[in-house]
């Protein structure tokens, strides 16, 4: 099915979430707010961007089976899910975005440190499957725990980013792992410590539906190069971008936060376009470990830079 076309050209379908670590689709939104679209004068005068939100990954690549996205940035967890799920045939990995920025909160006074402690715990996670989620599953069971779907001696418990934090401070959930700015958010407005944080493991990944990269490789190859300059620009202007991120959260989410809070989710973060499927081979055999996956097809179309 081909992307939706208007009279002077193709529109373009991208999703993103309303998190931190997806730093480049929100500085592209504030740059269009603006009224300075960052990729489309540098994909072709026909081209329109669309943006649209999800809370997590699952959801986004659910859009992506729908063909309601040609695009989207994602955690890597949920894109193997997806590579799996279509024997390789939906999804494409075509760049990296973001490195870092996710972490495992704790209650200030739990006297959490190992993962034995969190027998018979709660630990929130974005949403089921996502990154997060496995990563919380993976670091349980590596403990020692037996983690079930359903439960187990611990419990993982997927829920949307906001309720985490208002049941973190009401002490209903033990424990988070989840991603910028919603780390920093339990750190400095609930009081959380830091237990497990994932500094250079791959957050955030581009990814594209098979058949829009397949009948659209030239778009698609400029989309990336203007990512890639897109990821630069915010590396050489970390305040004005920072500054950007925050509009963006406030004007498109109502999510205010002080520029001191995305400063402090900052520092976690690092962005890259760059992408490798043996650094996504890793991903795939964590899955694999907590039950995720219980086979996987040929990795070799996983990863494909245009």
């Amino acid at each position: 099915m081909a992307p939706p076309v208007k009279a002077e050209g193709i529109i373009i379908r991208v999703g993103h979430f309303p998190n931190i670590t997806h730093v480049q689709a929100l500085v592209a939104r504030n740059f269009e707010r603006h009224g300075q679209s960052w990729f489309a004068p540098r994909i072709g005068p026909s081209i329109t961007i669309e943006w649209y939100a999800y809370n997590a990954g699952p959801s986004a690549m659910e859009a992506i089976f729908a063909e309601s996205l040609d695009l989207t940035y994602v955690g890597p967890n949920p894109a193997i899910n997806a590579y799996a799920r279509s024997a390789g045939q939906e999804i494409r990995v075509i760049a990296g975005a973001v490195n870092g920025g996710s972490a495992l909160v704790v209650q200030p006074d739990s006297g959490l440190t190992r993962a034995q402690d969190f027998r018979g715990k709660r630990i929130g996670t974005p949403q089921f499957g996502n990154t997060q989620d496995v990563a919380a599953r993976a670091w349980l069971e590596a403990g020692g725990l037996r983690i079930t779907q359903a439960g187990g001696d611990a419990q993982v418990l997927p829920t949307a980013n906001p309720d985490q934090l208002a049941l973190f401070k009401t002490k209903q959930l033990d424990a988070v792992w989840t991603v910028e700015p919603w780390v920093s958010r339990l750190e400095l407005e609930a009081g959380g410590r830091v237990l497990v944080e994932e500094k250079d493991a791959v957050t955030t990944v581009l990814v594209a539906r098979a058949e829009f990269l397949s009948t659209h490789t030239e778009i698609v190859r400029r989309f990336v190069a203007a990512h890639r300059e897109l990821t630069e620009w915010i590396r050489q202007n970390p305040r004005e971008a920072e500054r950007m991120v925050r509009d963006e959260l406030r004007a498109q989410f109502r999510m205010d936060m002080s520029l001191g809070l995305v400063d402090h989710a900052w520092a976690r973060m690092t962005m890259t376009s760059d992408i490798s499927r043996e650094v996504l081979e890793q991903f795939v055999a964590r899955a694999q470990r907590v039950g995720f996956l219980h086979s996987m097809p040929d990795l070799s179309h996983l990863v494909e830079v245009p």
